[in-house]
């Protein structure tokens, strides 16, 4: 029961903030230090993570194709099949509810506990405009981190594969270019959308709803997390199901 109502409210706050929204020239501020935090922010992780995912994945093909018969160009599709359907758009924002949610939640508890968000709505403002839409705008920019992912993924796999003498340059870019499916970039990118949707709003559910001090604060970080991980994991079968099944 206590989730049900939990989920209640949240689609009632997603409701309210798209109401009575603030003025364009404040907005416009918060929206561009949103990018800042969280997209440029979160790029420095998204190149590290992704490079050595790529390569892993790439290791872990080249060991376990040991049958002559099996072409080598299979290490490079396997591996460009692997980051651009599940490890860039998924693994990635399942990484980035750790630390642009934890954020999100943190800031905005933060917020509840010192009773700014009070002052806020005493001066006739919708805090959850001015809190939330900014995220959710500036997350539309999510897509291009995991573009970048995916870039860098196949990279750190090509690495892994032709400097650890796994298959050979040529090899890996001719299984690259093996039956490739544009439609399956444009399925990572549809899902990277509705990550983003959840990674802007769950985390804020999270943070504006808390009740308590300072260490309820890291609870809620802790639980947003969780239930942001969660519902990544659920909307990824369920899109999969709709777009690829």
């Amino acid at each position: 029961m206590k989730h049900i109502e939990a989920i209640g409210l949240y689609f009632i706050m997603l409701k309210e903030v798209f109401k009575k929204p603030v003025k364009w020239r404040i907005m416009k501020s918060l929206i561009n230090k949103e990018i800042d935090d969280l997209i440029v922010g979160s790029l420095g992780m998204v190149l590290f993570i992704s490079f050595f995912i790529g390569a892993v994945v790439t290791i872990q093909t080249a060991l376990n194709l040991e049958s002559p018969l099996i072409p080598k160009n299979m290490i490079g599709f396997a591996a460009r099949q692997s980051v651009i359907l599940e490890f860039a758009p998924t693994f990635t924002s399942i990484i980035m509810a750790g630390k642009i949610g934890s954020y999100i939640t943190s800031s905005i508890g933060s917020m509840r506990v010192t009773e700014q968000i009070d002052a806020l709505e005493v001066m006739g403002i919708n805090a959850l405009n001015y809190l939330v839409f900014p995220k959710i705008i500036a997350l539309l920019m999510y897509p291009f981190l995991i573009s970048i992912a995916m870039y860098i993924g196949i990279f750190g796999g090509w690495a892994a594969g032709v400097l650890g003498g796994l298959t050979t340059s040529g090899d890996f870019i001719e299984g690259l270019r093996l039956d490739f499916d544009s439609f399956h970039v444009a399925y990572a990118f549809i899902k990277s959308m509705a990550f983003a949707f959840i990674l802007a709003t769950v985390p804020s559910f999270h943070g504006f709803y808390m009740n308590g001090g300072a260490l309820e604060v890291g609870k809620a970080s802790t639980t947003s997390f969780v239930w942001t991980s969660v519902v990544i994991i659920l909307t990824n079968y369920v899109l999969t199901q709709l777009i690829l099944g």
